[in-house]
């Protein structure tokens, strides 16, 4: 054999070795971007998580920064709260409303400071009513910020408030002399208020020819209010205390019975009642201020105007609805 044919036989081996080489080099890259791709999303999602646990922390440490803040700033004044309500009375303008009502306790009860302000319509309504007649003799059952203003419209006149808050009283001083603000207590609870009012139907002595409130023995009578209460002629007298916005909390029955009494003991008397959506309000505003004589309304407002009774045996002319 020639060496010609020798080599060109052995030819063909080599390229089948060649072939064998270049498949199993051409393997080894796709393998390896293969793993390359199974662990790219690893080390892609290592950072993300970083970041949203750092996101985390840090929302964390705002969230007790902000908590500490608010306790810090909030602290003082619970404390002025929890001390205002513990001070007792000791003034001689101070005056403390009692009860027949058995079972009730004499506690300090815990005071609401930030009840519901006048809408703008109701202090509007409110406002012309004391323009229409100022100066005027005006009683209020509560105070209020808003309140005082109508001692400044009624200048010349003379203002009474009537609140059992404490902490009420030290924020809203009376700065004129026709304006007084006198301290007292209610201690009957708003949940009484129907055992209250089957009383009053059933004594003779809650009738409105009652009119010596000092000496009634009606239990819905207020009886150890100033006496300039008791002595004045009032030609408005408003009803929005106390609080009476929770079972235990002191209701406004008495204050709603009183001021009727004290209405029909003047000449003309206008009763305005705050929050007549309420049951008790509009309960005790039915039985003893009467429908025939309101005379207008607005937002939560009901104003009876109510002339001399005092020999009527009964509140209201109509039958009352039975509850």
């Amino acid at each position: 054999m020639r060496p010609e044919e020798s080599q060109s036989r052995a030819l063909p081996v080599i390229p089948s070795v060649q072939f064998s080489s270049t498949v199993a080099s051409g393997t080894g890259p796709k393998l390896d971007r293969a793993a390359r791709r199974m662990k790219f999303p690893g080390k892609k999602l290592l950072p993300v998580l970083v970041f949203i646990l750092s996101c985390l922390s840090i929302l964390r440490l705002l969230k007790i920064a902000i908590t500490t803040t608010t306790t810090s700033h909030s602290s003082p004044r619970a404390a002025a709260l929890s001390s205002s309500i513990q001070q007792e009375c000791s003034s001689s303008e101070c005056s403390e409303v009692q009860s027949n009502a058995p079972g009730v306790e004499s506690g300090p009860r815990k005071t609401v400071a930030n009840s519901a302000f006048l809408i703008p319509k109701e202090f509007v309504f409110l406002s012309n009513l004391i323009t229409n007649i100022a100066p005027c003799n005006l009683l209020v059952f509560g105070l209020q910020t808003q309140y005082l203003n109508l001692s400044s419209i009624n200048a010349g006149g003379i203002t009474v408030f009537l609140e059992d808050d404490p902490y009420k009283i030290s924020l809203n001083k009376a700065d004129s002399n026709g304006t007084r603000v006198y301290k007292v207590k209610y201690q009957v609870p708003a949940k009484k208020a129907y055992k209250l009012l089957k009383h009053a139907r059933e004594n003779p002595v809650c009738a409105p020819s009652t009119s010596l409130l000092q000496q009634s023995s009606c239990k819905l009578a207020l009886r150890n209010l100033p006496q300039e209460v008791y002595q004045l002629k009032w030609d408005v007298v408003v009803v929005d205390g106390p609080i009476g916005d929770a079972p235990e909390a002191p209701g406004r029955m008495s204050t709603i019975y009183t001021a009727s009494i004290l209405a029909r003991s003047g000449k003309t008397t206008n009763v305005v009642v705050h929050d007549v959506h309420r049951m008790i309000e509009k309960w005790f505003s039915w039985e003893f201020l009467c429908e025939e004589n309101l005379v207008s309304a607005k937002g939560r407002f009901w104003n009876f105007r109510i002339s001399n009774q005092s020999n009527d045996t009964r509140f209201c002319s109509s039958e009352t609805v039975r509850i």
